[in-house]
């Protein structure tokens, strides 16, 4: 009698697993396009929806006239628009501006102090034209042309950090090109300049043609603001001060307290950081030092 044995059972405790196989590469790979897929989709419908969180309001242009080379004031009437006048609440905000058949915007500080808008119903502008921009096509538009404006950005210069003003005596401001247009904003908010004993602004500018709200100046002054005009490629007539913001300030210097010292910066990015090297390197705190972004 032959005996035929059977072959052996495989014996498995309760807790065994078997690890799946793995996948062929092309198969991750196209898992990997997937997921790479759904992210992209993702991001691009979360810019969708930032996007179409943009609320445009329609405004007609009262004003649009040459305020030196290559700039424009431009003036915005929002008496029909109130709940967008009153959103400017402080000097440093700024808004999409859009002109007609444009889809891209333009980005624009407003010039104006936010008692405009509330008093007069309206935003005032400072443009740089610039070839080509969104900006060159609106300073080419003229009054009564109707313009869409986005909701008013940012939180502008906090001037809560250096106040108050006798325990913050010393304010330097800084501004170039048409980086003038929100300081013009906070000069003219008032933030008690008269109260302190040194606000200086250097405004620099390449010439005189080219600086705008000259006429403004003397009221300025008598806010309590010694203006201090840098021309880097002034006349041969001129006797003020040359060559860069920056430069002038680290030959005047004249900062009696750093700790008591809060600055306002606005304009050419190089400008902007050598001055903040300066004051910082000169014991004036960072955040003390505003900026409207």
């Amino acid at each position: 009698m032959s005996l035929v044995l059977s072959p052996p059972a495989l014996s498995l405790s309760p807790h065994a697993h078997r690890s799946p196989p793995l996948p062929p590469m092309s198969i991750l790979r196209h898992l990997k396009l997937h997921h790479h897929q759904r992210r992209r989709l993702a991001t691009l419908a979360a810019a969708a929806v930032r996007q179409d969180t943009t609320v445009w309001t329609q405004a007609p242009l009262s004003v649009v006239e040459a305020a030196a080379e290559s700039l424009f004031h431009v003036t915005v009437d929002l008496s029909d628009s109130p709940d967008l006048a009153a959103s400017h609440t402080r000097a440093g905000q700024y808004l999409q501006l859009r002109v007609p058949d444009v889809e891209k915007p333009s980005f624009l500080a407003i010039a104006s102090p936010p008692s405009l808008a509330e008093s007069g119903g309206s935003f005032e502008f400072l443009v740089k034209s610039v070839a080509g921009s969104t900006a060159e096509l609106l300073c080419g538009l003229k009054r009564g042309d109707v313009v869409e404006l986005s909701q008013v950005m940012g939180k502008g210069f906090d001037t809560d950090r250096i106040d108050p003003p006798e325990d913050y005596p010393t304010v330097l401001i800084f501004a170039t090109g048409s980086g003038i247009s929100p300081i013009r904003s906070l000069i003219e908010s008032g933030f008690s300049a008269a109260k302190r004993s040194d606000v200086r602004l250097y405004y620099g500018a390449r010439n005189l043609k080219r600086m705008a709200y000259q006429d403004r100046f003397k009221e300025w002054e008598s806010s309590g603001v010694k203006i201090v005009p840098v021309l880097s490629q002034p006349d041969e007539d001129w006797k003020g001060e040359r060559g860069y913001v920056q430069a002038a300030f680290a030959r005047a210097k004249q900062i009696l307290n750093p700790i008591s010292t809060g600055a306002v910066l606005c304009g050419q990015k190089q400008m902007a950081e050598e001055v903040t090297s300066i004051l910082v390197a000169d014991g004036v705190l960072s955040e003390k030092i505003l900026k409207n972004f």
